[in-house]
């Protein structure tokens, strides 16, 4: 792990936000920016260069833009934004050109990480058992605005590229086999759950994660921000997971 305390600039102070202030100043970090839709052209050129890190956790309007101007400002970046990804070539073309590291994920929990594997593992195996439909459940609090969410997503791509017999996924109840349904719900105060469910007329197969608080989201960027320094490249959460064998 970094030892080094870091100077981080938060691109985002909302919850998500404060809860990574509140661990990152715990580990003996530095937070010397704090940008908002208040105070949106503060990120500026003046105000990015002591950085040594930036973790961008804003909206999918926002994000891009955030994106462009801490890639030409040269700012190793930690992006939990979700919803944003028609920009993610362009988006990391621009780090590269300026040879600046940049590491994306839907998702910094690491119990969400283990998650992601073992949806691969379990979409392998339920490959040939056709009898098992597959559907999804997203919950989270009201406030967020993009559905499904990111990590939502993350799952069932994998699915989708695993499991001969579905195309794409929806955003609903479908009639139409091929297709892998997302249900999302918001309920107040919920931090995040995800459940996969293989049904059939015998029996049900479900794996769930459900997160109690932001605390692991923010220790993931955190330990993301810390691994990133002194690299150069695009990656993901799955790279930082890997070199730590976890």
């Amino acid at each position: 792990m970094q030892s080094n305390k870091l100077n981080i600039g938060l691109i985002g102070y909302g919850k998500m936000g404060k809860t990574i202030e509140k661990l990152a100043a715990s580990k003996g970090h530095n937070i010397i920016l704090r940008i908002s839709s208040s105070n949106a052209l503060e990120l500026n050129a003046k105000n990015l260069k002591s950085l040594d890190v930036a973790i961008e956790f804003t909206n999918p309007d926002a994000a891009p833009k955030n994106l462009e101007i801490l890639a030409e400002n040269k700012i190793p970046t930690v992006c939990g934004s979700t919803a944003w990804l028609h920009d993610y070539d362009r988006i990391c073309n621009l780090y590269q050109e300026n040879q600046t590291p940049f590491l994306y994920a839907s998702n910094f929990s690491i119990g969400v990480n283990i998650f992601f594997k073992l949806n691969r593992y379990l979409a392998q195996l339920m490959n040939v058992y056709s009898a098992y439909d597959v559907n999804m459940l997203e919950v989270h609090h009201t406030e967020k605005k993009d559905a499904p969410s990111g990590t939502a997503v993350t799952l069932a791509e994998t699915v989708i590229t695993t499991l001969d017999r579905k195309e794409k996924w929806v955003n609903d109840q479908s009639t139409e086999n091929k297709n892998l349904d997302i249900i999302s719900e918001r309920k107040a105060d919920v931090k995040g759950t995800h459940v996969i469910n293989y049904t059939s007329q015998i029996d049900d197969i479900s794996i769930a994660h459900i997160a109690h608080s932001r605390d692991g989201f923010a220790s993931g960027a955190l330990l993301a921000s810390e691994w990133i320094q002194n690299k150069k490249g695009i990656f993901s959460f799955e790279d930082v997971m890997d070199s730590k064998n976890i």
